[in-house]
C-alpha cells in the first residue's frame, strides 16, 4: 500500500504542478483546471489519511477547499498569482513528505503555517465577493504526546476478562474533515480492542459522514482487556476533541448499535479500508505497470542472448565449412533477436515530457527571485529515452536552464536597452538522430564572456596551451570546470563554481558528449548528445595488435586512410593531422596501452577522428573491423582497484568469446 500511495502521489503532484504553472502562464483558472485540482487534492486528503500522514491530510483538504468554493461559487475577483504560490507550496510540502516516506524517515513536518495562509486566503476571497462569513479560529495542534507516556498499544490476551465500552467523541467546531480524523481515532484504538463497531460506519467511503459527526458526534463501541481509567487515557488524547462522553457497559447487548451475529456484515478492519474518495472502477486491458527491476532483468538476458546468437554464428570453429542451411537459419536467428530486443528497449523508453515539464517550475520560481521575466517553450518533449538515461539526464538540465536564467538572460530594463523582448526566451528541444538523442537548450540573452572565461580559466590554471590558440569552443567548455564562476558574488543560484561541472560528469557518465555555441549580446546554445540507452548500444570495432577495442559511434566523426603529406610533427615531437585545413593531435593506441605488435607506419592504418565538447583528435588503429550493436559491461571493481582504467568506460563480449575494452572518448581526450 505504501508503495503505490508513494507512485499515485508523485504522479499527481507532477500533474498538480503542470496544471498550476500553465493556469498561471494563462492568467486564470479553466474550468477543466478548477476540477482537476480539486480531484487531484481530493484524492491525496484521502490516500494519506488511509497512511495516516494527517500533516499532509490537512494541508490537501486546505487547498481542496478553496477549489470547491471556486468551483462552485465561480468568484470574479481571484487573485491567480497568490493561488498558485498556494498551491506549489503546498505541493512541495506534501513531495518533502512524501521523499521522507519513500526513505523510510519520519514524516514530521507542521503543516499549520501553510494551512492558515491557505484558509486565510479563502476567508479574504469570499470577503472580496461579497460574503460575509464568520471568522474561523484555526484550532492550534497540541503538542506531542512525551515519548515516557504510557503506550497503550499492546494486543488482548484472550485469556484475560474482557470489558466493554461505549463512547460518543465530539470534535470541536471549524476542525473540518471529522471523518478523517474519526478514521485516526479508529486506528489509535485498534490495537487494544478486540471487536469494534462504530456510528457512522462509512467515514472514509462518504464524504457526508463528516456532516453527521459533526451534527450528532462519532459513537464507537468495543470490547478490551484493558480498564475504565487507560481507555479514558487513550480517548482523551483525541485531537480536537470538544467532548468525550465514556461509558462502561455489562454486555454488548446494552448498546442499541452493536449488530447480531447474524446481522453481521464482513466489515473490513481499518486497517483494511480504502479511502476510495472519487475513485471508479476502471478497466485498462492494454496497459499495465511493471517493475523497472524486472524490465532491468530482461534487457541483461537480452544482451546475454546476443552475445550467445554472436558466439554460435561467428565460431572459429565454421570457418571453411559449407553450411547453407545453418546460415540460413542463423539469418532467421538474428532477425527475432534483433526485434526482441528492439521490443524490450521500446518498453524501457519513455518520454521526455515528465523531465520538461518540470523546468517549467524552475523557470518560474527564478524569475520571481531574479526580478527577471522568461517563458520556456519545450520542443519534441515526446521524444523517448531509457529510463535510466533520464535518470541522469534531469540534474543537468536543471544546472542548464537554471544557468541560462541567471547568467544568460538579461533584466527587463537591460533587454529593453538593447532592444530586445523585455520577455526573455529559453527553450528546451530535444530530437532523435539515429542512435542518440539531440537535446538542446537556447536563450535569447546577453551569451558568453569568453574573455571573462579565459580569465578565470587562467586564475585557476586550466590552460594548457597558449592563450592565443584557443578556439572559441575551446575556450566555452571551461565553463563544465570544476571551482570555475565567473559570477563577481555568491548568490543563491550560483558563484560558487559547482553546477556546471556536475553536469559535464553526469553526461559523460551516460556516454554523452556537450558542445557550446554562444554569441555575444544574442545568446547561447548548449547542445547535449546522449545515447538512446545504456545497455545495447552502436559501437565501431578496431584492431590495435591483437587486442579489440569498441568506438561508441556518437563519439565518431569520420574515419579514413592517412596521408603523411597530411601528418605534421611539432618541435616536442607531438604528432598532429591536417583535416581541411584544420589541424588536430593524434593519439596512437598502440602507444597508449603499450601494445606490442601493432601497426606503426601511417600508410598501412586506419585514423579514426573523435570528438567531445572540448575538442577533436585523430585515433590510430591497425583496423576497422565493424560496426555492431554490443552490449555494454562494466569494468570489474578488481580491475579499477589495481589498474588505471582512464579512456575505458567499460567492456563488451565479441562473437569469437573475446573481449573488447570499450574506449571513452573523453577520458583518451584527457589523457591527450
Amino acid at each position: 500500500m505504501l508503495e503505490m500511495f508513494i507512485f499515485e502521489t508523485n504522479q499527481n503532484l507532477e500533474q498538480l504542478e503542470q496544471i498550476t504553472i500553465q493556469s498561471e502562464k494563462n492568467g486564470a483558472f479553466s474550468g477543466e483546471e478548477i476540477n482537476d485540482i480539486f480531484r487531484i487534492m481530493h484524492t491525496i486528503k484521502g490516500s494519506s489519511a488511509m497512511m495516516e500522514a494527517l500533516e499532509v491530510t490537512a494541508l490537501a483538504h486546505a487547498v481542496e477547499d478553496i477549489f470547491f468554493y471556486v468551483r462552485e461559487k465561480k468568484p470574479e475577483k481571484l487573485d491567480c498569482s497568490i493561488l498558485t504560490d498556494l498551491v506549489l507550496n503546498a505541493a512541495d510540502f506534501i513531495k518533502t513528505e512524501i521523499d521522507k516516506m519513500e526513505a523510510g524517515e519520519k514524516t514530521d513536518a507542521i503543516a499549520a503555517d501553510l494551512i492558515e495562509s491557505t484558509s486565510a486566503f479563502l476567508l479574504q476571497l469570499k470577503q472580496i465577493n461579497g460574503e460575509q462569513p464568520a471568522k474561523i479560529t484555526l484550532p492550534v495542534k497540541p503538542k506531542p504526546i512525551q515519548a515516557s507516556t504510557q503506550k497503550l498499544s499492546s494486543y488482548i490476551d484472550l485469556d484475560e476478562p474482557v470489558n466493554v465500552f461505549q463512547a460518543k467523541i465530539t470534535y470541536k467546531d471549524h476542525c473540518e474533515m471529522e471523518n478523517i480524523r474519526a478514521y485516526t481515532l479508529i486506528n489509535n484504538v485498534k490495537g487494544i480492542v478486540g471487536e469494534l463497531h462504530y456510528l457512522p460506519d462509512n467515514i472514509l467511503e462518504d464524504d457526508e459522514s463528516a456532516n453527521i459527526i459533526r451534527k450528532n458526534g462519532f459513537n464507537i463501541c468495543f470490547t478490551t482487556s484493558k480498564e475504565y481509567d487507560e481507555i479514558s487515557v487513550l480517548l482523551n488524547r483525541t485531537i480536537f476533541l470538544k467532548e468525550l462522553e465514556l461509558e462502561q457497559l455489562t454486555d454488548v447487548t446494552e448498546c442499541s448499535y452493536w449488530p447480531k451475529k447474524e446481522m453481521l456484515p464482513k466489515k473490513a478492519l481499518p486497517e483494511q479500508i480504502i479511502a476510495k474518495g472519487e475513485e471508479r472502477e476502471i478497466n485498462h486491458p492494454s496497459m499495465i505497470s511493471v517493475n523497472v527491476t524486472k524490465l532491468d532483468i530482461l534487457m541483461d538476458l537480452v544482451g546475454e542472448l546476443v552475445i550467445s546468437e554472436a558466439m554460435v554464428t561467428e565460431n572459429p570453429d565454421l570457418q571453411g565449412l559449407d553450411l547453407d542451411n545453418f546460415y540460413k537459419a542463423a539469418r532467421q536467428l538474428k532477425k527475432i533477436s534483433t526485434e526482441l530486443q528492439d521490443g524490450v528497449m521500446s518498453i524501457r523508453m519513455v518520454p521526455l515530457s515528465g523531465t520538461f515539464q518540470k523546468m517549467n517550475r524552475i523557470v518560474r520560481d527564478m524569475s520571481k527571485k531574479l526580478n527577471k521575466q522568461a517563458e520556456l517553450v519545450l520542443v519534441g518533449e515526446e521524444t523517448e529515452v531509457d529510463k535510466n538515461v533520464i535518470e541522469h539526464i534531469s540534474d543537468p538540465l536543471m544546472h542548464l536552464i537554471r544557468n541560462s536564467l541567471d547568467h544568460g538572460i538579461e533584466l527587463p530594463e537591460d533587454r529593453k536597452k538593447a532592444g530586445k523582448n523585455p520577455v526573455g526566451k529559453i527553450t528546451l528541444e530535444a530530437k532523435n538522430a539515429g542512435n542518440e538523442v539531440i537535446i538542446n537548450i537556447v536563450d535569447d540573452g546577453q551569451g558568453l564572456n569568453k574573455e571573462k572565461i579565459l580569465k578565470k580559466a587562467k586564475e585557476n590554471q586550466l590552460l594548457y596551451k597558449n592563450e592565443s590558440d584557443f578556439t572559441d569552443k575551446e575556450i566555452y567548455s571551461f565553463i563544465f570546470s570544476p571551482g570555475l564562476s565567473t559570477n563577481e558574488k555568491v548568490t543563491e543560484f550560483s558563484g560558487r563554481g559547482v553546477g556546471m561541472d556536475v553536469v559535464m560528469k553526469n553526461i559523460n557518465a551516460v556516454g554523452g558528449n556537450i558542445i557550446v555555441n554562444s554569441e555575444p549580446g544574442k545568446g547561447s546554445m548548449i547542445t547535449l548528445k546522449i545515447p538512446l540507452t545504456l545497455a545495447i548500444i552502436t559501437g565501431m570495432t578496431i584492431k590495435v595488435g591483437q587486442s579489440r577495442y569498441t568506438i561508441p559511434i556518437m563519439s565518431i566523426r569520420e574515419s579514413f586512410k592517412p596521408s603523411l603529406d597530411n601528418i605534421l610533427v611539432d618541435p616536442n615531437g607531438n604528432e598532429m593531422i591536417m583535416v581541411r585545413g584544420k589541424c588536430y593531435s593524434i593519439m596512437r593506441l598502440h602507444q597508449l596501452y603499450n601494445i606490442v605488435g601493432a601497426v606503426t607506419d601511417f600508410n598501412d592504418g586506419i585514423m579514426i577522428m573523435i570528438e567531445t565538447e572540448k575538442t577533436t583528435i585523430g585515433l590510430f588503429a591497425d583496423q576497422l573491423i565493424g560496426q555492431q550493436q554490443i552490449v555494454v559491461k562494466p569494468i570489474p571493481a578488481y580491475i579499477k582497484n589495481i589498474s588505471k582504467t582512464q579512456g575505458v568506460t567499460g567492456c563488451t563480449l565479441l562473437g569469437d568469446g573475446n573481449i573488447s575494452l570499450i574506449l571513452d572518448a573523453v577520458g583518451i581526450v584527457n589523457r591527450v
